[in-house]
């Protein structure tokens, strides 16, 4: 008796005691419907930027020609932001091309001498045999700035190239990187291309395979053009993404760490004495080389590559504008290691 009175009194309300846990379990559900859009959305995103610490967290292009590592670049739990007083600065993995620190990283600006980056990356891809003869023209020494043997324009220590002087390619190579000699950078460009407005075409269609955004050299030596120098531009990422892309040709970063060296002419008649621009070649024990850069609209700039203390990863940080890019390149590849772990 008892029992059918409590299924008359009590059964027909067990769906209302239910029904928190009916709801409960429909809105999980309903919520990793939202979830799975959000996501789908997020990785369909170009970039995505924390406006709160200014980075951003994902590669604006990925890197297609570079295999990425198995491991990838976390935040650290106790991240701490950082502050590099330039005009723009950017630092992504080597690797994966994972951005680790980002200030107006795609700002398009004057660039200087991190334009001999892409002249190398071209001589390299171009001249099979860097040990072939270029010869020095009078075009290749009608450059302002820098030049060999001449740290400035207005000031000469060393011997100075000639016209008609006969030099292997990979001397002038050595000469533009270490020396960032704009002579260099133009003679290789009339070896490689007979005229520098003709290599000029193969650096800007070279940044259209890299699918670079916010790049057009005006000069294979990053001088600027009088009444051109807005045209002549590139930006912090876009210059970190053609140093990734250099990294595969051993040569250029063999040439980069080299700190000085003399280079003769074809016949040994002649001796160039050649010393890296590089200061932290000196000051910073994992710095795997780098290119300075200076003009006047540009300011002084860096780029630089580093290894964390494993020598496992590399850091590829480059600075615009700053005139305390020294410390503060330090900074930032101390910061970026400090702040983050590969897993």
């Amino acid at each position: 008796m008892l029992n059918i009175i409590f299924t008359i009194l009590i059964v027909p309300f067990v769906p209302i005691f239910m029904y928190g846990d009916l709801v409960s379990i429909k809105n999980v559900f309903a919520q990793n419907q939202v979830l799975g859009e959000e996501i789908k959305k997020e990785e369909s995103s170009d970039c995505k930027v924390d406006v709160n610490k200014n980075i951003v967290s994902r590669d604006l292009f990925p890197l297609k020609e570079r295999e990425s590592s198995d491991l990838m670049p976390k935040r650290r739990i106790d991240y701490a932001d950082v502050k590099i007083w330039s005009g723009a600065s950017v630092a992504i993995d080597a690797d994966s091309g994972t951005i680790l620190h980002y200030a107006e990283g795609r700002k398009q600006t004057q660039i200087a001498s991190l334009t001999k980056i892409m002249t190398a990356i071209l001589v390299v891809e171009n001249v099979k045999n860097l040990d072939e003869t270029a010869t020095i023209t009078k075009t290749a020494l009608n450059v302002d700035g820098t030049v060999v043997g001449c740290p400035t324009s207005v000031f000469c220590n060393a011997n100075q190239m000639f016209a008609g002087e006969k030099i292997s390619v990979r001397n002038l190579l050595k000469a533009m990187l270490l020396n960032s000699a704009n002579d260099a950078a133009t003679a290789l460009a009339i070896h490689v291309s007979d005229a520098p407005e003709n290599f000029v075409k193969l650096m800007n269609a070279k940044t259209k395979e890299l699918g670079l955004k916010d790049t057009n050299f005006c000069t294979p030596s990053g001088l600027e053009i009088d009444g051109k120098e807005m045209d002549c531009y590139s930006s912090a990422y876009d210059i970190a993404r053609i140093a990734s892309h250099s990294l595969q040709y051993d040569i250029i970063w063999d040439i980069m760490r080299v700190e000085e060296e003399q280079v003769y002419s074809v016949d040994g008649k002649y001796m160039h004495q050649l010393k890296n621009t590089d200061m932290l070649l000196r000051e910073m024990p994992n710095c795997l080389g780098g290119k300075t850069g200076f003009t006047p609209l540009a300011g002084k700039s860096l780029l630089t590559v580093a290894a964390d203390p494993t020598g496992k990863h590399k850091i590829i940080s480059v600075i615009l504008n700053d005139e305390n890019r020294w410390e503060d390149m330090k900074k930032l590849v101390d910061w970026t290691f400090a702040n983050h772990e590969w897993r």
